[in-house]
């Protein structure tokens, strides 16, 4: 059950007992919960069965005060790992074998439509390429993760140069196919990315973070990396390394203004009204939905008209 519920669990301690099991009860709410977690938290002991630790504010004797004071001393003590949490979610082998059941029940098959062909052939060379990644059973996963962050890597490359071509191919600024097109084409795997955290993680805070995450990689190391390699080439010739000012100080200054508008509205989600930055009522997400898009679209649109100088940038 995902209300927040405190249960209070008492058993009596045997002498020299050093392990003791707890039998935690799962309520079934009757409800698909694909990933679920509760927490067990021990509180400090309590001698129940002599009564010592309830009356603590009765008055007692020398001899019941000294009883009591070698009673406490001789009292089990919480442990530094008082508080766990217990995950409950869906294993593969459960998944596999509930699909199987239900194709047993005598569900037909669903025969491809034409619009499933179409996506079939467009996207067979990335399947092809993508099976080569390593399964994540190989070096405890290391294999599959190096290998997909190359590939992705080269694409996100391949997508930037072909993004700069078709920019020169039909006259656009470098300012502005930089904000539409290179910056597009980079942040798809973002995109993707963040929407497989949503749907499986339980809360927010992987979609969110994957997309603060990638763009303090792109500014803070990837920017660093660049201009660090840069400075020491010329500082080897040489030479000083010395860039010319462009017209981003507009665009990154837009950008920033929009960027803290977006936080205050995630912000504002957390209000019990919606219940959290994701989801919520259908109302609350067209409307957040439409705003982002709004503010994207307006961050396109001034960038590209101080670009062409319709509008005085600084």
């Amino acid at each position: 059950n995902k209300g927040q519920q405190k249960t209070r669990l008492t058993f009596c301690p045997i002498p020299k007992l050093q392990m003791k099991s707890l039998y935690v009860k799962i309520v079934d709410v009757e409800e698909y919960e694909k990933k679920d977690s509760f927490f067990i938290e021990l509180g400090q002991p309590r001698w129940l069965k002599r009564g010592i630790s309830v009356d603590a504010d009765k008055k007692l004797s020398a001899e019941e005060e000294e009883a009591r004071r070698i009673a406490e001393m001789g009292k089990p003590i919480l442990g530094e790992n008082s508080r766990l949490e217990v995950i409950i979610e869906e294993s593969y082998d459960f998944k596999v074998r509930s699909d199987e059941e239900d194709e047993e029940d005598g569900r037909e098959e669903k025969l491809p439509s034409c619009f499933d062909y179409v996506m079939h052939f467009l996207t067979v060379f990335w399947k092809v390429l993508f099976a080569c990644v390593p399964p994540t059973e190989y070096w405890n996963g290391w294999a599959c993760f190096s290998v997909s962050i190359l590939v992705i890597g080269m694409l996100t490359a391949l997508i930037g140069d072909l993004a700069s071509h078709f920019g020169c191919t039909v006259g656009l600024k470098d300012s502005v196919n930089a904000v539409v097109f290179v910056a597009l084409g980079t942040s798809i795997p973002d995109t993707f990315a963040s929407k497989v955290a949503a749907l499986q993680d339980q809360c927010a805070d992987a979609s969110i973070g994957n997309v603060t995450g990638s763009n303090a990689v792109n500014v803070f190391l990837g920017l660093g990396v660049a201009w660090s390699v840069a400075a020491i080439y010329w500082a080897f010739q040489g030479k000083n390394f010395e860039v010319q000012t462009g017209t981003l100080a507009f665009s990154v200054t837009l950008f920033t203004i929009f960027a803290f508008v977006c936080i205050s509205v995630l912000m504002y989600r957390r209000r019990p009204q919606i219940g959290g930055e994701l989801g919520g009522p259908r109302t609350a997400k067209i409307l957040t939905t439409c705003l982002f898009m709004g503010l994207w679209l307006l961050y396109i649109l001034f960038s590209s008209l101080e670009a062409y100088c319709h509008i005085k940038g600084f």
